[in-house]
């Protein structure tokens, strides 16, 4: 399907009346649905965004907010969805097999090299433009708690990387897709594939949208550095860990998780 009308339905989504939007919200304690993204709790800045995330199928949310096409638009996106998984497979298993990892190696991966159970989000995020964006925040600072993500960004700019102590502007690319290794591959790889520090700013003229799609594996999975990538020379820099426990750490210590994991010397005392 066009990359592109997955950002128009996204723009159409975020530009709905408020009261409509509110419909279909994220309860307090649930992740799919509409709000603001809950890492702006370690922003310094007013974050400047609105989000919405879809786990699963997107039909009820979507049902509040469009009386009549609400059908159209959950194939719109659960086709989306479909594709980058494919991608988001794909993707993993080619920079593992870099290391000389395969499917044999990650034990909670079957043998058609798919994740049983795989867990996966859709989050749209939506940056308008802002009067002052020097005292604001598109998005805080963060690395992605999953595998990886697949970000398409559209025509306007605004992702930005960490990189030798600066923030670097990912120019958008038409037809391109931003790849960021996420929290777990950085765990998985001990090191070797090092997770991507990223944020989001605003402007003062343009409203921005954006979609990642967010891979992870089973939600009771154990991660730990791959049997394969460690030994007497290279020992393990990390504990095994559910992906659930991780998030769990992830949302007390934030950019901070992988350090206060570490087995070695560098973790804070």
């Amino acid at each position: 399907m066009s990359k592109a009308k997955i950002l128009v339905v996204t723009r159409c989504l975020f530009t709905l009346p408020t009261e409509q939007k509110l419909k279909a919200a994220r309860p307090p304690t649930g992740f799919s649905g509409y709000g603001f993204h809950r890492i702006s709790a370690f922003c310094e800045k007013l974050m400047w965004s609105e989000g919405f995330t879809i786990v699963g199928s997107p039909l009820e949310h979507f049902r509040q907010l469009w009386l009549e096409d609400y059908l159209k638009f959950c194939s719109i996106f659960e086709e989306y969805e479909k594709e980058m998984k494919k991608l988001a497979e794909r993707l993993m298993w080619l920079m593992l097999g870099s290391l000389g990892v395969f499917k044999e190696d990650v034990k909670w991966a079957n043998p058609n090299s798919e994740l049983e159970a795989a867990s996966a989000a859709l989050q749209l995020n939506s940056y308008p433009a802002c009067p002052n964006p020097d005292r604001a925040m598109g998005l805080v600072d963060h690395t992605d708690s999953n595998l990886l993500s697949i970000v398409h960004q559209g025509n306007i700019s605004g992702l930005q990387v960490l990189r030798d102590g600066g923030w670097i502007m990912i120019p958008p690319i038409p037809g391109a897709l931003v790849i960021n290794v996420g929290d777990l591959i950085h765990i998985l790889s001990n090191g070797l594939y090092h997770n991507v520090f990223h944020r989001a700013v605003v402007n003062r003229t343009h409203h921005r949208v954006s979609v990642a799609y967010l891979y992870g594996p089973p939600i009771s999975a154990e991660i730990s550095p791959l049997s394969k990538l460690v030994g007497p020379s290279h020992p393990p820099l990390y504990p095994t860990v559910t992906w659930k426990e991780y998030l769990g750490i992830k949302a007390k210590f934030n950019n901070k998780t992988l350090l206060s994991l570490r087995l070695d010397d560098t973790s804070p005392k």
